[in-house]
């Protein structure tokens, strides 16, 4: 299988060709996404996989695990195809208790995208978001100082292309204005649309939106409309949920994560689902917009 066979195909900026689906490795790490998985061969195992398949965007940061991820990922792909492009974050970190406080200081961002650097078995990164608001949405306030420590970092050569994580629509114009960005990686599904118009800003101007939790996350969706749709299609929730966001936006990048390669291939069959226009219909109709 090639990238154009993906469901999807390819979407290129800035000269970057991604696979619309791609894979999102903080499953890898162990429960929690704290220390190391239950199975390593089988982390191992769905990268070469994914990569196998086609996938050539891969979504991590140093901080799952912590270093886990990054750790595996060098272990199963280096040296890497040179049409692959991992996307790491930076900005947080892991306490003891589970939680992902900030790290945004200039010298704590150095010393994440060297971390980065060196776990991953890289001279420079291909794509670095800098995380900024909370687990599923924006925190209002200036970006510029930390956004422009990673602009010096690509100046220097570090750093391909910077992106941004959990951010609302006035920090993605501060940040252009400080430097390029790529993509955009934020909370958004098939019932939660509160990004509705940023997914449309940035489709304009070329910017990849990576949505994560496709079924909610931390809260899971308890959407009747949405199982009802996957009964009637003989299709997963998941399936319809990756299916809805790529018929969305032209824009939009998927990274639904597991540790499975199993589920890997199902997911990727799941997102080819075709939608018909009543099941369309429905679907828009849950966040109640559009």
């Amino acid at each position: 299988m090639t990238g154009d066979q993906l469901p999807g195909g390819t979407y290129r900026v800035a000269g970057l060709s991604f696979t619309r689906f791609g894979y999102g490795a903080m499953q890898l790490a162990g429960p929690g996404v704290f220390g190391p998985p239950k199975d390593r061969d089988a982390a191992i195992d769905v990268l070469r996989t994914a990569v196998e398949l086609g996938i050539r965007h891969i979504d991590t940061a140093d901080f799952y695990g912590p270093y886990v991820t990054n750790e595996i990922i060098r272990e199963a792909l280096a040296p890497y195809p040179e049409d692959l492009h991992i996307v790491t974050k930076v900005g947080a970190r892991r306490d003891e208790q589970g939680g992902w406080p900030h790290a945004r200081t200039p010298a704590e961002l150095v010393r994440q995208v060297h971390d980065n650097l060196r776990r991953l078995g890289l001279e420079a990164l291909d794509v670095v978001n800098l995380r900024v608001g909370g687990l599923d949405s924006p925190e209002p306030g200036s970006i510029a100082e930390p956004f422009g420590a990673l602009a010096e970092l690509r100046e220097r050569g570090l750093i391909r292309h910077l992106g941004l994580s959990t951010v609302d629509a006035d920090q993605l114009a501060e940040a252009q204005a400080i430097a390029p960005v790529v993509c955009v990686q934020n909370f958004y599904n098939v019932a939660n649309r509160q990004d509705d118009e940023l997914v449309d800003s940035t489709a304009r101007q070329g910017i990849a939106y990576v949505p994560y939790w496709p079924l909610g996350g931390m809260s899971p969706l308890q959407s009747d409309t949405l199982h009802q749709v996957a009964a009637r299609l003989g299709t997963t929730p998941m399936s319809v949920a990756l299916a809805w966001l790529l018929r969305r936006s032209p824009n939009m990048l998927l990274i639904p994560g597991t540790s499975s390669a199993r589920h890997l291939r199902e997911n990727i069959a799941g997102a080819a689902v075709e939608l018909p226009a009543d099941a369309l219909a429905e679907l828009n109709a849950i966040g109640g917009v559009r």
